[in-house]
């Protein structure tokens, strides 16, 4: 972890005053989060259940805003070795995440990043939350179903199912728009000088202080931490919704992330899981690392 404001990790755990969340603080969020994210990075993808947990307890304090980052351009010109070196690292970090199959793409599965992140901009184009429903299911069709992600066939699926505007979508991801839009991203990223993904920022948008950058993977309570920090007070987390409530919301979720969010061992995400699975209200799919449920709703 690594500080753009003087300060060592035990002034995070200083015993900060506990309140209750303020009717201003619901209209103005103060704390603004950059995540800096390379969408090939096995360890940007097991940062989900973080990020979310985060949204669900914490959500009325702070805006999110995901920033493309990564080392694109290395990647870009690959070779059949360097493919296969990235599967070989990848498949390490793949048995401790949220992930779940081991990498065995086809030659042309990386070869083009740069359409991959310029459709992720250009998903971003009919806004943020479009944006980061768009990278998910991304995500989803590189880590869970190997596909082709360089490919506009598996750009449209993803852009479906999240329901984006496919005529716009389609405008876009060619357009100069998205391109500045990925610029914009990696001038960021220089910038603030992420050179290892997964990277957030925080920023209190009420204080004249600089921001706290934290490179690398950590537990959710050291995120926490870093939040009460940059609030100086420690709120009360919000509740979490029911279970049903938020496979609804999310429609395909794994059990290392359920059980991240809700505190649970694996094997109570599980039994919990299973029990919906009995009421025909979930489906179950089987993975090398990890187990995917998709909500169905009956």
């Amino acid at each position: 972890m690594s500080w753009y404001k003087t300060g060592e990790m035990n002034n995070i755990r200083e015993t900060i005053p506990t309140t209750q969340h303020s009717f201003s603080d619901l209209l103005n969020k103060p704390i603004e989060i950059y995540v800096f994210i390379d969408p090939l990075c096995p360890e940007c993808w097991s940062l989900e259940p973080i990020i979310k947990k985060l949204m669900i307890e914490y959500g009325q304090y702070f805006t999110i805003r995901p920033i493309i980052s990564g080392n694109l351009t290395s990647i870009n010109a690959h070779s059949n070795q360097k493919t296969a070196e990235l599967a070989k690292g990848w498949n390490l970090t793949l048995q401790n995440s949220q992930s779940c199959k081991e990498i065995k793409w086809p030659e042309d599965s990386i070869c083009a990043p740069w359409m991959t992140a310029l459709a992720i901009k250009a998903a971003e184009l009919q806004g943020r939350k479009a944006g980061m429903k768009f990278l998910r299911k991304v995500q989803e069709a590189l880590f869970i179903g190997k596909q082709n992600i360089s490919s506009e066939e598996v750009f449209f699926s993803c852009a479906s199912k999240v329901h984006l505007d496919m005529g716009e979508f389609k405008q876009d991801i060619h357009s100069d728009t998205a391109k500045r839009a990925l610029q914009c991203d990696l001038t960021l990223t220089h910038e603030m000088d992420i050179d290892q993904t997964p990277a957030i920022v925080l920023f209190n948008q009420r204080q004249d202080e600089e921001g706290i950058k934290i490179t690398g993977s950590y537990p959710y309570s050291i995120y926490v931490e870093v939040l009460h920090a940059m609030l100086q007070k420690k709120p009360t987390a919000a509740q979490k919704p029911s279970l049903v409530d938020f496979l609804q919301h999310h429609e395909f979720v794994g059990t290392k992330e359920i059980a991240e969010i809700y505190d649970w061992t694996e094997t109570k995400a599980i039994c919990e899981m299973k029990k919906l699975l009995l009421k025909q209200q979930v489906e179950q799919h089987a993975a090398k690392h990890d187990t995917f449920w998709r909500y169905t709703g009956c």
